[in-house]
């Protein structure tokens, strides 16, 4: 069976079942918590915690996810996956265990379902779960040694913070005895399979590290289901396969990798587990690439980056040297497109990003291989064997070079590498890693517990930005640094709840409103407009006069200017996207954007700069647009609705079941969108321009000003240029010929003064060279230059006598306080056994570095120069004492 009918064999069992079909959310999600979806329950959360009220009593979804906790074990083991997709069935206060065992049970075994064989599963319950051992016996009939008992650490969950919790039964397959020992899922997890686990969140839990320990604090009010069922697993039972890596919607790319590298999967341990990486890491490229996330050097686009890279790395350390994503993202597509239609569509913009990236890392194996010759050099210049960790961990870190190919290529040149060293540095950075992600965990700044109780009890706020800008409201809570407080004197900041607001709250890429609260006697500046949790609205103020009070009625005010521009920089960001597929075509697709009054910013997939003339093009058809007066149209329509229509849907957004349509001009520019926008093009007033650079490989940022600003930003572009104009005495339309003629003129003086240097150089190079010490039968120069104290030194051994060992040591002030050091040394000094590298080191206590002909070092201060040339005869001995 294949994986995509496995897939919609779950959705329709559960649908017939009375579940709403909820689609998968995108991988990156907005809970600030984590940086991708990570389980099946995630897009539920705030059903199952009660942060809000499910819009459904059940629901089933088969949902994307990504882990990379555990990256290092991918293709070792058979149960490590960065990508892959979780089925689930959930009742919110709707049915409980009976009926999710029964529902688990009948799809397993049916011939309608999945058809496994009844004797061959086996299921564990917490070892206090005597309500679902006893419905597992009545429903299942299965004997009591298929079901077993186990501990907090297996079968009891929770999410690793107070909240709900609950004991959990869990589904294993036995794939026979050629995968294990017998003896069922606690003697052997490989042979006895995993594939379902059923949580049943029955109470709530306290605070307590770790996975036991915690206290139990009760009953929950409405018990919940969330069950998991690993498709790749699925699909590795019923496709009679040893591993998810040899499903159908990875193994093609498994294969094509083989093929790439004339390597035969099942051959070699070792390469197995490379084309295993392989397969895994391009598919999930694939699916993050999908969903929106772009590379970049933080965060998510670093996940991403990190996974294209560890694939790159393993197809080369397989031994195939050519790019490899354009031969091997193609055929992930193909096994992904018949569940996942988007990374069909969508897949031109994924390639141009992926190749990029490619390209990038490329590069990067080529810089990091000059840094490892570099450090490798020095080893062997110092007589040792061992590559120090710090430099190790400097290549992995700075340079994005795999610890994997710095032992081979560190091996190649008969050098080891400190592991232990690297380890240690990177168990450090694992560990600032953690205490970030318990940080994000711990919900931040804002005390989302107490926000919590305030939705709970006063409901969701009535937010009216669409129809309002001003409103009534009473202020429901107030939050300061140490948590809630009843009032807030004047100067100081807090966290406002209103019941109702006209204020925007930051999303979309649109930057929230400003204004201000006023009361009888009160006012306060509105700073900041957040959504901390679905439903709830808060602002963050700062008390300008009087007190303000939990219970106060305030008139809350946004102000119209700061809303007016607004809505044109977010009008104008769409209408400049739509202006980018205009001119570079569909896959210019926005990938982030950022707007705010008089300002916006688009990120796009494009490999290379903008030239001048497309920069234009794009600006042009921005601006014709504004002409034309466009109309804006918005319409709320379901999402299925809106997808038929054409509307793009922004990646990394969560959008519901209905949604909101931003037109303007039709079909020219329709996306789905939650921002403030204008009625008309025109009164976006214009569209300028300001910047175009690189945010990351394959990805493009486009800046411009729009409305006041615009103007503004037009108006002191002309008068920079009547200045020019004035200054140069040319005409406008001359000025371009008029500065490329006195830049040349520049360039011509500046060659001109480098060779009377030069030459001057030279001459002293000889007067230098003529006047050389005899120290010990060997010719030393020693000086200091104002010019480069390399050239010199290189210009002065070239003219000492070929035949006699000569030493060139000239020294440099950098920038007043310190000074660099170069050495260069002829020949017959070489041959004599003397090193400029080993000179340098000795002469500035370790530091600089080179060959035995030339080197170099720097950080000497300025005062110890002269003193320091004078030690360089110190150092020669007479020829037999060397």
């Amino acid at each position: 069976m294949r994986t995509a009918d496995i897939r919609s064999r779950f959705l329709d069992f559960f649908a017939a079942r009375g579940h709403t079909v909820v689609p998968s959310a995108p991988l990156p999600t907005p809970d600030p918590t984590l940086l991708f979806v990570n389980a099946g329950m995630v897009p539920f959360k705030p059903y199952l915690t009660g942060e809000a009220t499910a819009p459904w009593p059940r629901a089933t979804s088969v949902q994307k996810c990504v882990r990379t906790l555990d990256i290092e074990e991918v293709g070792k083991t058979t149960r490590h996956g960065s990508f892959f997709q979780m089925n689930g069935n959930f009742s919110f206060g709707d049915y409980f265990k009976e009926e999710a065992i029964a529902y688990a049970w009948e799809l397993s075994t049916s011939e309608s379902g999945f058809g496994l064989d009844p004797d061959r599963i086996w299921v564990t319950v917490h070892h206090s779960d005597d309500e679902a051992a006893a419905i597992w016996r009545r429903v299942a009939a299965l004997p009591e040694e298929r079901i077993v008992r186990r501990g907090d650490e297996d079968n009891f969950w929770s999410m690793g913070v107070p909240g709900p919790c609950g004991p959990c039964s869990e589904l294993y397959y036995d794939r026979g005895p050629a995968l294990g020992r017998a003896g069922g899922p606690a003697v052997d997890e490989d042979r006895y399979m995993e594939f379902w686990n059923l949580v049943f969140m029955q109470y709530e839990r306290g605070e307590g590290a770790g996975k036991t320990g915690y206290p139990i604090l009760g009953e929950l009010p409405r018990r919940n289901i969330d069950t998991g069922m690993g498709l790749e697993r699925m699909a590795t039972l019923l496709q009679g396969v040893d591993n998810l890596y040899e499903t159908d919607e990875t193994r093609p790319v498994l294969d094509r990798a083989a093929q790439l590298t004339g390597v035969r999967y099942g051959a070699d341990h070792r390469a197995d587990v490379r084309l295993r990486v392989v397969a895994d890491h391009v598919r999930t490229a694939l699916m993050l690439l999908a969903d929106g996330t772009a590379p970049g050097n933080e965060g998510r686009g670093y996940v991403l980056r990190r996974v294209l890279r560890r694939a790159v790395r393993s197809v080369r350390l397989l031994g195939y040297q050519d790019p490899a994503l354009p031969e091997l993202l193609p055929a992930a597509r193909d096994c992904m497109r018949h569940s996942y239609p988007e990374v069909a569509e969508e897949f031109g913009r994924i390639a141009q990003q992926a190749y990029a990236e490619e390209d990038a890392f490329r590069a990067t194996l080529r810089q990091g291989t000059t840094v490892l010759d570099t450090a490798v050099a020095e080893v062997k210049a110092q007589g040792g064997r061992l590559l120090p960790g710090p430099k190790a961990f400097l290549l992995h870190d700075t340079y994005g070079f795999p610890i994997d190919l710095t032992l081979e290529m560190a091996e190649e040149q008969g050098v080891e590498v400190d592991r232990e060293g690297f380890t240690a540095l990177m168990a450090e950075q694992r560990e600032r890693a953690r205490a970030d992600a318990r940080a994000r965990k711990s919900g931040g700044a804002l005390d989302t517990s107490a926000l919590r109780a305030v939705l709970d009890a006063h409901g969701p706020t009535d937010w009216r930005a669409y129809e309002a800008l001003t409103t009534d409201a009473t202020v429901l809570a107030l939050l300061g640094p140490g948590g809630p407080v009843r009032s807030v004197p004047a100067g100081e900041l807090a966290t406002a709840v209103l019941d109702r607001t006209p204020f925007y709250a930051e999303s979309g890429g649109q930057d929230s409103d400003a204004g201000a609260l006023t009361g009888a006697s009160v006012e306060a500046e509105v700073l900041d407009v957040q959504r901390p949790l679905p439903g709830l609205i808060v602002h963050q103020v700062r008390v300008t006069a009087g007190e303000l009070a939990v219970g106060d009625t305030v008139r809350a005010a946004v102000d119209p200017e700061w809303r007016l521009g607004a809505r044109q920089a977010h009008s104008g960001t769409h209408i400049l996207h739509a202006a980018l597929r205009q001119i570079l075509g569909p896959t210019a697709l926005q990938s982030g954007s950022y707007n705010r009054p008089g300002y916006l910013r688009l990120d796009f997939p494009w490999r290379g700069a903008l030239g001048p003339a497309a920069r234009s093009e794009v600006e042009e058809a921005a601006n014709r647009a504004l002409r034309r007066d466009l109309p804006v149209d918005v319409r709320w329509m379901t999402l299925p609705e809106a997808k038929e229509l054409g509307a793009l849907a922004l990646f990394g957004e969560t959008y519901g079941e209905r949604v909101r349509v931003v037109e303007i001009g039709g079909p020219w520019s329709r996306e789905l969108c939650g921002g403030t926008h204008v009625e008309h093009a025109s009164q976006v007033g214009v569209v300028a321009l300001t910047g175009e650079s690189s945010v990351g490989a394959g990805m493009r940022r486009l800046e411009a000003a729009v409305g006041f600003e615009g103007f503004g930003y037009l108006a002191r572009e002309r008068d920079l240029v009547t200045r020019l104009a004035e200054q140069l005495q040319a005409p406008r339309p001359q000025l371009p010929d008029r500065v490329a003629t006195l830049l040349e003129r520049l360039k011509a003086a500046d060659q001109r003064s480098e060779e009377l240097r030069r030459r001057a150089a030279l001459d002293r190079a000889a007067e230098l060279a003529g006047a050389a010490a005899d120290v010990h039968g060997t010719l030393v120069v020693t000086a200091t230059t104002d010019g480069d104290a390399r050239a010199l030194a290189l210009a002065v051994r070239d003219r000492l006598p070929a035949d006699r060992p000569g030493v060139a040591a000239i020294g440099a002030p950098t920038d007043g306080a310190r000074a660099v050091l170069a050495l260069a040394l002829n020949a017959p000094a070489t041959a004599a056994g003397l090193s400029a590298a080993t000179l340098v080191k000795t002469l500035l206590a370790g530091r600089g570095g080179g060959t035995a002909e030339v080197a170099q070092g720097g950080g000497l201060p300025a005062e110890s120069l002269r003193a320091t040339l004078e030690g360089v005869a110190g150092l020669l001995k007479a020829p037999g004492e060397r």
